[in-house]
């Protein structure tokens, strides 16, 4: 089955709006397991607006399942991410001003510095993913500096979802040639309710999908743990 991570930054966002502490981002991530979730992602930006640094180290104690940690690899997010040693980084390549992850790695142009990030955090026993697009090339390149695992970036695949036996075939070449040079494959960025099932039979080598604004939003409407449940059972 593949697993879901649930992306508590929009709870921390509606904190912040607000001030204080409601809701409470890390008793969200604790009930997000409760409740089925098979791991908590957080993406912290260097301007805090949404999960602070002080966020990830407070979550790094309470989260049982898989913790996850999204974001760009400068020197104040390597070492917040070597203090709390999560069982996975993800790799993105964010402007600091970005509102949202747009674009995956360009591992050619990237190597050097790539290769020397993912060797010190496979150093600390960290597990290292590249956030990706679907150039194969980039995916060949992702394998030759050392990463773990690719995290296909699914919006273009989201928002053409009416063409979806089209769209999907660059997924499932990419996906592929992943296995084939011992890449796990892991996929996030508006997967929903509407499109997730297809994504993950289309996609067999599918390991694990982080979900966060579609899911959040939707537990407004269904609550948090039925929402869940319900995109646990869209992965099964």
């Amino acid at each position: 089955m593949v697993r879901l991570s649930v992306n508590i930054n929009k709870v921390a966002t509606l904190r912040n709006a607000r001030g204080g502490n409601v809701p409470n981002v890390i008793q969200v991530a604790k009930d997000c397991e409760a409740f089925g979730a098979e791991g908590i992602t957080v993406h912290p930006r260097p301007d805090e607006r949404h999960i602070r640094y002080d966020d990830v180290r407070k979550l790094s104690e309470v989260v049982t399942t898989e913790f996850n940690i999204e974001g760009y690899p400068n020197k104040s997010f390597i070492d917040l991410v070597k203090e709390v040693k999560p069982h996975q980084v993800t790799l993105v390549p964010d402007a600091p001003d970005v509102l949202t992850s747009n674009a995956g790695w360009d591992t050619i142009k990237n190597e050097a510095f790539l290769k020397e990030v993912i060797t010190d955090l496979k150093n600390q026993s960290i597990r290292v993913s590249l956030f990706m697009d679907t150039e194969l090339t980039f995916i060949e390149g992702a394998a030759k500096i050392g990463a773990d695992r690719i995290e296909l970036y699914t919006e273009h695949y989201a928002s053409n979802y009416n063409h979806k036996e089209e769209i999907i075939l660059p997924y499932q070449k990419s996906a592929k040639l992943a296995n084939e040079l011992d890449l796990s494959v892991n996929a996030g960025h508006d997967l929903s309710l509407e499109n997730l099932r297809y994504f993950k039979q289309q996609i067999p080598e599918l390991m694990e999908v982080s979900i966060g604004h579609a899911l959040i939003s939707d537990a407004l409407y269904f609550g948090l743990e039925n929402t869940i449940q319900m995109y646990l059972r869209e992965l099964k």
